[in-house]
C-alpha cells in the first residue's frame, strides 16, 4: 500500500535538480574495520534509552519477520555455477517521479488512481479513476508552477539510474556481469516497462532488489504487489528464477556509510560533541504497524541503533533521537513527529542538531524541501543555533559496493525461488520470493487499512478526524450524483465524458 506522504511530492513541494555522483565521497570518512558484534544471522540491539520522545514500545516482535538480506558486507567467492548458468538480472524498485512539466498531470492520475493512495470504500470503488482525474487536473497548475521553479521535472529517474549504473559497474568489478534495471511505480520507466527490457534481454535469474532500506508495506511491499500481479499473468516469469532482498538496513556497508557521513558533517559544527543527532524517518499510518504488523517501525528503531553503535566505536557518544516526518490527512500516524519534536528540542535548550534523512537513498522533494528548507526555519525559529544535515547516500562507493555484495550474497538463493515452485518447498532464508515476503509480511495486503477511512463512523479523539470523514463523504456523493444524472461540472469540464456507459 502506498501511503499518503506521496501528496507532499505534489502539494506545494520544490525541490531543486541533483546529480548522483561520486562527489558524495568526499563527505564520508571511510573505515573499513569489520565491527566485531556484526554477523551472519544477527546483529544485538542496543540496549540505550533513546532521547527526546522516542517511543520505548516495541510494537512488533521481530522475531516474527525471519526473512532478511544477509547482514555483512564481505562476500564469499561466488560459485561459478551461479554465475555461468543463465543471464543474471537485478531489478532495483523505486517510486518515480514526472521528468517533465508536461509529465506533471500524468504522473499525478497515476498515483491517485492507485486504491493505495485513495481507498474508497467497495462500494464507490468504481468512481477510482474519475476522482483521480478530477484531482489531478485540478493539481497539476500549481504543481507545475513547483516544478517549473526546480528546472521542470523531478531528478528521481536521473539519481536511480546513476545508481544503477553504479551496481553494474560494481558487479562486473566483483566478476559478476548482471545487468541492472529501474522499476518505477508511478512513472516511467515503469515497473512493467522494466519487466518487459529483462525479458527481451533473456535474463532467467533476477534479484529484486527495492531501494527502501527498511521494508514496509506501504513502499517495498506495495512495488511486490505489483510485482506479483505481473509475475501471475507471464509465463515466462512464472518459470523465472528470482529472489527478493526484502530490507537491507542492517548491512554493515550501509551502516559504515551512514555512519561515516554523519561522523564528516559533525566536524562541521562550533561544538561536535555536543551535536543532537536527529534521524528524521519517513513516516505511516499508526495503523500500518499497529493492525496490519508493518515491521517498519522496528526496523527502523534498530537501524539507528546499529548507526548509533557504529558510532560509538568511532568515539563518537553525541546524544541522538528518531522522528517522523511527512504525515498527512486526519488519522494518527507514527509518533514522534518531526515537527513538534524540534519545537520540543528547541524548548529543552538544544542549541545544535544535525538532521539525518534515515529512510532515504536519494536526495529528493523531503529532503531538499521539507528538511533543508521547512524544518529548518522551523528549528531556528525554536530556538537551535546550528543546523546541519547528513545528505542522502546516492552513490557513496561503500553504499554502492554493500548492495553489490548483497546482491551477490543472494545469487545461492536465486535458483530455488522459482514460483511455480512455491508449493513444492519451504522458505529459505534470509531472502524470498515475492509471493514468500508477502505471505510473510504483507499477509492482510488485500485488507489494509487505509490513511484515510471513509466508512468507519464514531466517535473520535479529533474534530479534524470528522472534517475529513465528511469531505471525503461529500466528494463521494456529488461523483456518484455526476455519474448517475451524466451532469455536473465535472462534466462541463470535461473530467468526466458527457455520455457514460450504463452500470447493471
Amino acid at each position: 500500500m502506498k501511503n499518503l506522504w506521496f501528496l507532499e511530492l505534489i502539494f506545494d513541494r520544490t525541490l531543486p535538480r541533483v546529480n548522483c555522483s561520486n562527489e558524495v565521497a568526499s563527505h564520508v570518512v571511510l573505515h573499513m574495520e569489520a565491527p566485531s558484534d556484526v554477523g551472519n544471522s544477527s546483529i544485538t540491539m542496543s540496549k540505550r534509552k533513546r532521547a527526546f520522545g522516542w517511543s520505548q514500545k516495541q510494537s512488533l516482535n521481530k522475531e516474527s519477520f525471519p526473512l532478511r538480506a544477509l547482514m555483512t558486507s564481505s562476500t564469499q567467492d561466488t560459485p561459478a555455477s551461479f554465475v555461468n548458468d543463465g543471464k543474471i538480472g537485478v531489478l532495483l524498485l523505486n517510486l518515480g517521479g514526472p521528468e517533465t512539466l508536461d509529465d506533471v498531470q500524468p504522473f499525478l492520475f497515476n498515483l491517485f488512481a492507485d486504491p493505495d493512495i485513495i481507498r474508497l470504500p467497495r462500494l464507490f470503488r468504481f468512481l477510482q479513476k474519475p476522482l483521480a482525474q478530477f484531482i489531478s487536473v485540478a493539481r497539476a497548475p500549481k504543481s507545475k508552477e513547483g516544478y517549473a521553479s526546480i528546472g521542470g521535472g523531478s531528478p528521481l529517474r536521473q539519481i536511480t539510474d546513476a545508481q544503477a549504473t553504479e551496481l553494474r559497474k560494481a558487479l562486473y568489478e566483483k566478476n559478476v556481469p548482471a545487468e541492472v534495471y529501474v522499476g518505477m511505480r508511478y512513472w516511467h520507466p515503469f515497473t512493467e516497462e522494466a519487466i518487459e527490457e529483462i525479458k527481451k534481454d533473456g535474463v532467467n535469474k533476477l534479484v529484486v532488489l527495492p531501494l527502501y532500506p527498511q521494508f514496509s508495506i506501504s513502499t517495498s511491499g506495495s512495488s511486490l504487489r505489483l510485482l506479483e500481479s505481473i509475475f501471475r499473468e507471464d509465463e515466462y516469469l512464472v518459470n523465472m528464477q528470482h529472489t527478493v532482498i526484502p530490507s537491507w538496513y542492517q548491512r554493515e556497508g550501509y551502516i559504515k556509510a551512514m555512519a561515516g557521513l554523519i561522523e564528516n558533517e559533525l566536524k562541521g559544527f562550533t561544538k561536535p560533541e555536543k551535536v543532537m543527532i536527529f534521524f528524521s524517518a519517513h513516516g505511516v499510518p499508526l495503523a500500518y504497524v499497529e493492525e496490519a504488523g508493518d515491521p517498519y517501525k522496528a526496523e527502523m528503531e534498530e537501524c539507528v541503533d546499529l548507526i548509533m553503535e557504529e558510532l560509538e566505536r568511532r568515539k563518537i557518544n553525541n546524544p541522538y533521537t528518531l522522528a517522523y516526518q511527512s504525515r498527512v490527512g486526519p488519522v494518527e500516524w507514527l509518533k514522534p513527529y518531526t515537527d513538534q519534536t524540534i519545537i520540543e528540542l528547541g524548548q529543552k535548550g538544544v542549541k545544535s542538531l544535525l538532521a539525518v534523512p534515515i529512510s532515504f537513498v536519494s536526495e529528493h522533494i523531503e529532503t531538499l524541501e521539507e528538511i533543508d528548507v521547512e524544518y529548518k526555519e522551523l528549528a531556528l525559529e525554536s530556538g537551535i543555533v546550528e543546523w546541519g544535515r547528513v545528505p542522502a547516500l546516492g552513490c557513496e562507493p561503500t553504499f554502492i559496493r554493500d548492495l553489490a555484495d548483497a546482491v551477490i550474497e543472494s545469487l545461492p538463493y536465486v535458483g530455488a525461488m522459482a514460483v511455480s515452485n512455491l508449493e513444492a518447498r519451504q522458505s529459505l532464508v534470509p531472502l524470498g520470493s515475492v509471493e514468500e515476503l508477502l505471505a510473510t509480511y504483507d499477509s492482510q495486503r488485500r485488507e489494509l487499512p487505509a490513511p484515510v477511512t471513509v466508512w468507519e463512523w464514531g466517535f473520535t479523539k479529533s474534530a479534524e478526524t470528522w472534517n475529513g470523514r465528511a469531505a471525503m463523504l461529500a466528494v463521494i456523493v456529488l461523483l456518484f450524483l455526476e455519474v448517475s444524472t451524466g451532469e455536473g461540472f465535472l462534466h462541463q469540464w470535461g473530467v468526466l465524458p458527457l455520455q457514460l456507459p450504463v452500470f447493471p
